[in-house]
């Protein structure tokens, strides 16, 4: 599983030095962006290593009729980060609008928090459930993932927009444009958990 403790340290950071969901930042600084590029590049590195050279036969085992297999989960990863993406997106078309961060549901740090155990688990919305589209293979969706995730890491190393005044509207409630970056490489991390719960189970197979 990916270790936190670097990702740790820079959020640590942002919170000392008061720059964790301010109202006025206009642009990202220094260390918000530094933290949002290395969760992303750190999630993909984990994500494409931890299942590198598996089979198909791997890819599609269930560790029950109910569960989702490695493949299932990598269509999962791909349809949520370019619907967080799409949604960003449109946000970001929009008027600043700073009053908004009344209506914030987490900090920065709880955020990440929420998504990192996995004893609580909710159902994915039905659009987000793989095999509902054209993304249901695996190599459709693993290729989707590069590419959407490269275009995401180059955009948050350049951006100067304010996503911070910015905001996006998930089930669990208001977030604003910058978290919905961190929560999108933090909603990978959760799932490369699952994938690494799928790959120790007794009967997964050995090719």
């Amino acid at each position: 599983m990916l270790k936190r403790t670097k990702g740790r340290i820079l959020l640590t950071m942002l919170v000392i030095t008061g720059l964790a969901g301010t109202i006025n930042n206009s642009t990202l600084s220094n260390q918000e962006r530094k933290f949002a590029v290395s969760q992303l590049k750190d999630t993909r590195t984990e994500l494409l290593s931890t299942i590198k050279k598996l089979s198909a036969k791997q890819l599609n085992f269930k560790s029950s009729p109910d569960s989702w297999s490695i493949g299932e989960c990598i269509s999962h990863i791909s349809l949520t980060e370019k619907m967080l993406w799409d949604k960003l997106e449109l946000a970001m078309k929009q008027p600043a609008n700073p009053e908004k961060r009344l209506e914030l549901t987490f900090s920065d740090e709880d955020l990440l928090k929420s998504m990192e155990g996995r004893s609580a688990n909710a159902a994915a919305p039905e659009c987000l459930q793989p095999g509902k589209d054209r993304m249901q293979q695996v190599a459709d969706a693993l290729a989707t993932f590069k590419s959407v995730r490269a275009a995401h890491l180059k955009y948050v190393k350049t951006t100067t927009e304010d996503l911070r005044n910015h905001f996006i509207q998930l089930p669990i409630g208001w977030i604003d444009c910058y978290q919905a970056i961190i929560f999108m490489a933090s909603h990978s991390n959760r799932h490369i958990s699952q994938i690494n719960e799928i790959l120790a189970n007794p009967r997964f197979p050995k090719k």
